[in-house]
């Protein structure tokens, strides 16, 4: 089930949300778990037993971590064993292919193949129950006692599938208490709706465009570029417009989630782009692999270490396949070089800032989207011009000119300044309110008009 679907929009939220404020407040959280594995199990019921068992195993885990840092025995086995077991089953789930083809490569073995189907959200849950293992050995967190609580911070289906990573000293206190009140729930229906119409009104269209440039025979370089344009704008409207769901789902419920996205293609730099993009999750690789590796506390020679280290895995992360390797290092890279080369000199000069960085991150989505080094390779060749193949040719002028007001608001929309300007408008003309509902309700019409009618309804992340 996904946020942008019918059953999900007109059948299973409404009752969730009818249920759930028709129940006392004790028994809120016990509705929402419920209503969590419900949703899980929707679409591939046989893994709710693994989300079960996650659930349970950390449950314990950190309960026998707290016990024996009061002075009971050695709190770092239990750490240890809990990091183990739940890579253990990221890995298994997640890598064993990859693990076994390079294995077999190299040791001139060959291992048993699996037909595994990766669990939906297992990379998201699975970080979100290391952090708490990791807060509460700490001492920055208290283990919960309370098995609903902590399943609920575990499975709760606003950031389930898709995040944001959700770190337990956020969700600590709101698990226990949190503060529930109409003008929040409907700023939850309004973020809902933006997030919505992101997804089904641009990224539904932006990934056509996309499938269908590269499933031509043939490309040219103004064809190469509307279709990796089309996927850098369909990524970031599928990822950002699903976190912002996520948020406005989880103030219907009374929870605050962070924001997971912050305007990034308008950032003057990488380090500057990684700041806004996929916000939690670079959190949780600072927080629990950056800075304990010694972070920029330490030698030039060790921190360029750390950052590739950190970059390996964020691509590692993404996907079990050495393109997501190089995509990450590549980010490593051209961090390194802004660090220690460019020390901020696109960041003193907008304009040049912004090109370099759109440049680099339309080139590092060519890495991501491609099923291997040596077609993203290929694409890139035809990109700048550097194969047999046409600067220019009728299948490119035709998508371009087709769709070039779509694109040309992809870009507008993913920069502050409309939202600015609409603000500012409406405040001069009086009535915010009643505009900005009128506004929101005229987009949810069109948005789930187009989710009856559209059976293209991807969503790229499930793949994560």
């Amino acid at each position: 089930m996904v946020f942008s679907s019918i059953i999900f929009i007109f059948t299973f939220l409404p009752v969730t949300i009818a249920i759930y404020y028709l129940t006392p407040v004790k028994l809120r959280n016990g509705i929402l778990l419920l209503a969590s594995l419900f949703f899980y199990a929707w679409g591939e019921p046989i893994y709710l037993f693994l989300m079960l068992y996650s659930i349970l195993f950390n449950y314990v885990i950190g309960i026998d971590i707290a016990y024996k840092k009061s002075g009971k025995g050695w709190a770092g086995g239990s750490l240890l064993l809990g990091i183990f077991v739940n890579l253990l089953l990221l890995g298994f789930f997640k890598y064993y292919g990859f693990l076994a083809v390079n294995l077999g490569r190299l040791l001139s073995v060959e291992f048993p193949k699996l037909q595994l189907s990766l669990p939906v959200g297992l990379s998201f849950y699975t970080f979100q129950s290391l952090s708490y293992l990791a807060d509460v050995y700490r001492g920055q967190a208290k283990p919960q006692k309370n098995i609903v609580n902590f399943g609920l911070y575990i499975s709760m289906f606003p950031q389930l599938v898709a995040g944001p990573i959700v770190q337990y000293t956020d969700m600590e206190a709101q698990l226990e208490r949190r503060e529930m009140s109409m003008e929040k729930f409907g700023q939850g229906v309004f973020y809902f709706i933006w997030g919505l119409s992101k997804k089904v009104l641009l990224a539904n269209h932006l990934g056509a465009v996309f499938e269908t440039v590269t499933a031509l025979p043939s490309l040219s370089v103004l064809s190469a570029w509307v279709g990796a344009l089309a996927y850098t704008f369909q990524i970031y409207y599928d990822f950002s417009g699903y976190s912002d769901m996520a948020v406005g789902l989880g103030k219907m419920f009374g929870f605050e989630l962070k924001e997971n996205f912050n305007h990034p293609y308008c950032s003057r730099s990488i380090t500057e782009f990684w700041r806004r993009w996929h916000i939690s999750l670079g959190a949780w690789f600072r927080d629990y692999v950056y800075i304990p590796l010694g972070g920029n506390h330490v030698g030039a020679a060790r921190h360029i270490f750390n950052l590739l280290i950190v970059w390996a895995l964020t691509g590692l992360w993404h996907g079990a396949s050495w393109n997501f390797v190089i995509w990450g290092l590549y980010y490593g890279i051209l961090l390194i070089f802004e660090k220690y080369i460019l020390r901020g000199v696109t960041e003193r000069i907008p304009v040049l800032g912004i090109f370099y960085t759109m440049l680099a991150i339309v080139i590092g989505w060519v890495l991501f989207f491609s099923n291997t080094i040596g077609e993203a390779g290929e694409y890139l060749r035809v990109m700048f011009g550097m194969s047999s193949y046409a600067l220019v040719d009728k299948a490119g002028i035709y998508y371009l000119l087709t769709n070039l007001i779509v694109l040309w608001l992809a870009w507008m929309y993913s920069t502050p300044f409309p939202g600015r300007v609409c603000v500012r408008k409406l405040e001069e003309g009086g009535y915010k309110e009643e505009l900005l509902l009128a506004l929101h309700f005229i987009l949810f019409l069109i948005a789930t008009s187009y989710v009856i009618h559209d059976t293209y309804n991807p969503f790229l992340y499930f793949r994560f």
